[in-house]
């Protein structure tokens, strides 16, 4: 029996912390300035359980919807003003699944293709579909805003994380002395990655920057923790040197931070989705990013378990269990 073209199966969550649903829903055509992409993988993000969970106001991403926000696929279809893209075309991005654009949980997304670049050759698109959002917001932090340079002292907190493991690759890749806090049993996979590993449990902050920096501090200081990791970065930087956090939520003491003339700035990736502004910056990141994958210097690390489309609602609870050994990633088209 021949399958109706103008349909596709979709995830579907319907209330808050609901299950999700496989649905029958419409498939998307491209607009003006906008690519088909059959998606063949979507990644997880921790942002998608909290909007799930109905915690997530700033993505502005109502229930009942469609989440997902990375994904990796091929080019069905492009709108007649695109030329970057054309079918066949193997392609992964951070697409929607916030401020009411459909998410990545669905056999098709129509995307703006801004926000596309063509996948890494060397990656699987599970692996493609890993990297997106933390990828965008590790080099939003490292480059667009603390412009990291060889030589200098970088410490990444929770290196051993989504994000902080891109940080910990995009800094070692791009010359910086990098070092990262994380629990012990990521130590080798620090170690791995080329970078110096730091138990936060049995360190103290006063006595790591010692014995690491000389009492000075580091040059940069990415967080991706909040909260009181965001405070003990401001004491963590050295004399003239950059905070940068992609979770600076909360009151903070600022006091720390200005008695060394220091600096920060936040990041906050889900900007250009919401407001459309800047959104060619992302698919310029990707693009770039790709060319650190293909010469081995930027490697995701995934969980080896596979979910289907079937499954969504499994694999949101692996993430929630923190049982994940790396990014959880849902397997759409084919487990490739």
């Amino acid at each position: 029996m021949t399958r109706n073209t103008q349909t596709m199966k979709a995830a579907l969550v319907e209330t808050n912390d609901g299950a999700f649903r496989l649905a029958e829903v419409a498939r998307p055509a491209p607009n003006l300035g906008e690519v088909l992409v059959r998606i063949h993988a979507s990644g997880v993000n921790p942002l998608d359980t909290k909007i799930r969970a109905g915690a997530a106001a700033h993505a502005r991403h109502p229930l009942p919807a469609v989440l997902g926000i990375d994904l990796a696929g091929v080019v069905e279809a492009v709108a007649p003003d695109v030329t970057a893209f054309h079918p066949g075309d193997a392609v992964y991005g951070m697409t929607g699944g916030v401020g009411g654009i459909q998410g990545t949980l669905a056999e098709y997304a129509s995307v703006d293709a801004r926000l596309l670049a063509l996948k890494p050759a060397n990656l699987t698109m599970r692996e493609a579909a890993a990297l997106p959002l933390v990828t965008i917001t590790a080099w939003e932090g490292l480059i667009d805003r603390a412009h990291v340079k060889p030589g200098q002292t970088l410490l990444v907190q929770g290196g051993g994380g989504g994000v902080g493991h891109v940080a910990v690759q995009i800094g070692v890749a791009l010359g910086a002395k990098v070092f990262a806090t994380d629990s012990v049993h990521k130590a080798d996979f620090i170690r791995s990655m080329g970078a110096t590993p730091i138990d936060y449990a049995t360190e103290k902050l006063e006595d790591y920057v010692a014995r690491h920096t000389g009492g000075e501090g580091f040059d940069l200081v990415y967080d991706t923790g909040g909260g009181a990791v965001l405070d003990a970065s401001f004491q963590a930087v050295k004399r003239f040197g950059h905070v940068v956090s992609c979770l600076g939520w909360g009151t903070h003491a600022l006091a720390p931070l200005s008695f060394k003339a220091g600096t920060y700035s936040g990041v906050f990736t889900l900007a250009p989705l919401l407001n459309g502004i800047g959104r060619e910056r992302y698919g310029d990141i990707l693009r770039e990013a790709a060319a650190l994958v293909e010469a081995g210097k930027l490697v995701p690390r995934l969980d080896p378990r596979t979910f289907g489309i079937d499954a969504v609602t499994e694999a949101h609870a692996a993430l929630a269990d923190r049982s994940a050994a790396g990014k959880i990633v849902v397997s759409i088209a084919d487990p490739a």
